[in-house]
């Protein structure tokens, strides 16, 4: 393609087995993907034990948690986990967080309140426990009186799961990288980038020091009918059950209320999710899935690497893994 794409990884899901996601993990490495994330999002998969499982049987490759959120784990707790997969993986383990969604959050119980303010606490003391400092922290959200790790970790970047601005703009101000979303437009990622470097600024920071990975849903399959039914059932599955990617999506409104009108929301049922994609066509889903033939998947996650993205992290929609690996690998572009 002419282009030089020296960062590419790789997203899973719960969709994959774990077993088969070790697999794939070790063949990633010799194909010679640079990271591997790991998706935990409402009821699936822990992300912390999944990437301790890939970091067991791989060597190089950088794993992180795509992403955990920041209310049900003590920010101590979790500090002393990535500590621990820190050592597992020889500084291998990056920690993406990011403050859950709604309707996910109450019916569970969260009160999701504050996002901006919990996370920025968050943050703050993750990194300054890293450095191996005594944190005294007074905050709404995080409280830390006299601690420090007893073990510090070799190096552990935090990585704030970012879909709206002004989370992208903390971001930009306090973490080591953003990580980005799927479901979104070039045109998106290029008014993200404005928003983290202006967080940047403030910290007197360069937007060249925040990485901003971003998951990239790829549907590939040589049956080309069947890679665009997986890529319109994921678009609609998304629209109709996390409305902030629905609203960063850039799909109108009128589309998105129709879906949530006919799912009902989240959880819904297949024959629910079969109605509403009814409304998401092959044109719509191909603007924010890679999805087609190699050519052009190849040049659809171009498009987000010269919006900003710094390391494209494929998400295999249509569960074909291996074809992913073997066609989309750094040295294939």
């Amino acid at each position: 393609m002419g282009e030089k794409l020296e960062r590419i990884g790789l997203y899973f899901t719960a969709s994959t087995p774990l077993r088969d996601e070790m697999d794939y993990a070790k063949l990633a490495e010799r194909a010679g993907f640079t990271s591997i994330w790991q998706g935990e999002s409402r009821t699936s998969r822990d992300s912390t034990i999944s990437i301790a499982a890939l970091g067991a049987v791989t060597e190089k490759i950088k794993l992180g948690t795509g992403v955990l959120h920041t209310w049900t784990r003590n920010v101590v707790t979790l500090a002393t986990t990535f500590t621990t997969l820190d050592e597992l993986t020889n500084g291998r383990a990056c920690l993406g967080i990011g403050v859950l969604w709604e309707p996910m959050a109450s019916k569970i119980g969260i009160e999701r309140r504050k996002t901006i303010q919990a996370m920025y606490e968050h943050v703050t003391v993750l990194k300054t426990l890293f450095k191996g400092e005594e944190v005294f922290f007074e905050g709404e959200f995080v409280k830390v009186r006299g601690v420090r790790l007893e073990r510090v970790p070799s190096h552990v970047p935090v990585y704030v799961g970012a879909t709206g601005f002004k989370m992208m703009e903390l971001a930009g101000e306090i973490a080591d990288g953003v990580l980005l979303n799927y479901l979104v437009s070039p045109e998106y990622n290029r008014k993200a980038i404005q928003h983290i470097e202006n967080g940047a600024r403030k910290a007197e920071r360069k937007l060249v020091d925040i990485d901003r990975p971003q998951l990239l849903a790829v549907s590939y399959s040589v049956d080309l009918e069947k890679a665009f039914r997986k890529a319109r059932l994921m678009v609609t599955e998304y629209l109709a059950m996390e409305p902030h990617i629905a609203l960063a999506s850039g799909v109108p409104e009128k589309i998105t209320s129709e879906i949530r009108e006919i799912t009902g929301g989240w959880p819904t049922t297949e024959e629910r999710l079969e109605k509403a994609m009814e409304l998401v066509d092959e044109k719509l889903a191909s603007q924010m899935v890679a999805v087609g033939d190699l050519k052009t998947i190849k040049r659809k996650i171009m498009e987000y690497v010269e919006a900003g993205c710094t390391e494209p992290l494929l998400y295999p929609v249509t569960g074909e893994v291996l074809p992913v690996i073997e066609y989309l690998a750094p040295t294939s572009f």
